[in-house]
């Protein structure tokens, strides 16, 4: 036995009980009509020319229901007489590479098989103007030679910075289709003033380039589609403002203000920029972004598959395991780091063996004088809150909930013969 299961064996972990969290469940029936629906406007799709090359900018976010509402956008376009093409835009994600980005999409759905529409990828950028302060402003060159630009994307709050716009179309604008290039000139001077440099860069895109219009879904608490909407570029400002109103107050979070520990289970940049979407966990990359609950310490687990090595935000984690570590692609996950100038994430946390000394460690260091009383929370990724474990140190705060019902009777932690927690 090591020094370090010598250090954690005798620390105990409490039972643990499964809860449902209630948040506001209304989705559309079908998003794919209502994507339809939105498309096909006469004031929307009319801006489509036939003949017309047209730019689908679609993005690295787990985006629900995004094969359809690029198929949806794709046979719309094509059915007003237009020539529809897929372009990555993800600023620096997928590696930094054409074909890393490509992939990206590829693993989320969106191919030329399913949306029915090439994807042409390219790091290759062209500067169309710069901002006052002297930041220049990136396009990717196949939306710049393009006759029009479409741009698919979630509104929702940012994971850094606080803004009347934060993410959403215009984001997808500024800093997805500008690629690496554009990711890194609009993070130059810091998340300090990204609430000012993302919409300003936008606004000079949306003047400068043949921008048709933006589709923009809101999601709710359980990551599915409640609202998809086609933006036109005189009002999308205005109307993404009042989505990322809608949006923030559709947030899924943890019904706790406090807790000890914080066990996650997967992390990756499918599931939010930082890995982990820090409205949900409290821990936030930057002094310019706050809220969601006090977590002492937090423990992250495994990364998802669609992440492709990218652990981005593990260091915002106090533990994480070895297991994670090895699947880690350091110069992927590095580029974020360089890109944003937010470095702090990509560090990697505390490593332990496997997953029950992780969390025991996190237990061992959450600075409460008995241990068998610690709070702890353990959820899938951010994404999915709406059935959680909780330890029954919880239960009397959460059966007191009018939001929480407790759906399972209380258990002890279970791990294999190498100490991981089973799948």
């Amino acid at each position: 036995m090591d020094i370090l299961s010598k250090l954690l064996q005798d620390i105990p972990l409490p039972k643990m009980v499964k809860i449902r969290q209630r948040f506001d469940d209304f989705a559309l029936p079908d998003s794919s009509a209502a994507c339809r629906e939105a498309v096909r406007k006469p004031e929307v799709i009319g801006r489509v020319a036939k003949g017309q090359q047209v730019a689908v900018a679609v993005g690295s976010r787990g985006v629900a229901n995004l094969p359809a509402l690029v198929r949806e956008t794709v046979a719309a376009i094509k059915d007003a007489g237009a020539f529809p093409f897929i372009v990555p835009s993800m600023g620096s994600h997928g590696g930094a590479t054409a074909e890393g980005q490509a992939e990206v999409l590829a693993h989320l759905g969106v191919d030329e098989a399913s949306v029915g529409a090439p994807v042409r990828s390219t790091m290759e950028v062209v500067e169309i103007g710069r901002l006052d302060n002297g930041l220049p402003i990136y396009v990717d060159r196949y939306a710049y030679e393009a006759d029009a630009i479409v741009v698919i994307n979630r509104v929702k709050p940012h994971t850094a910075f606080r803004g009347q716009i934060e993410s959403g179309i215009m984001k997808m604008l500024a800093i997805g289709l500008g690629k690496q290039k554009g990711a890194e000139a609009c993070h130059q001077l810091g998340f300090k003033y990204m609430a000012e440099n993302v919409p300003n860069m936008a606004r000079v895109m949306l003047e400068k380039l043949p921008v048709a219009f933006g589709l923009a879904v809101v999601e709710n608490a359980y990551d599915q589609t409640c609202l998809v909407e086609a933006l036109v570029p005189e009002t999308l400002e205005e109307r993404e403002r009042e989505l990322l109103r809608e949006a923030k107050a559709r947030l899924p979070k943890l019904l706790f203000t406090q807790l000890d520990v914080l066990v996650i289970d997967y992390i990756g940049k499918n599931i939010s920029g930082d890995g982990m979407d820090p409205n949900v966990t409290g821990r936030y990359p930057t002094p310019y972004a706050s809220g969601g609950p006090d977590v002492s310490k937090m423990v992250v687990l495994d990364l998802t598959p669609e992440t492709k090595g990218n652990a981005n935000g593990v260091g915002t984690a106090d533990f994480t395991t070895q297991r994670l570590v090895d699947k880690t692609d350091l110069a992927t996950m590095y580029a974020n780091g360089l890109t944003s100038t937010v470095c702090a994430p990509t560090k990697i946390a505390t490593t332990l063996h496997n997953d029950r000394l992780a969390i025991q460690a996190a237990v061992k260091t959450c600075n409460i004088l008995d241990y068998t009383q610690c709070r702890v929370a353990r959820i899938r990724d951010t994404l999915h809150l709406g059935e959680i474990e909780i330890s029954t140190t919880l239960l009397e705060e959460a059966a007191a909930h009018p939001d929480i019902e407790i759906i399972g009777e209380p258990y002890e932690w279970t791990f294999d013969e190498e100490g991981y927690l089973p799948k």
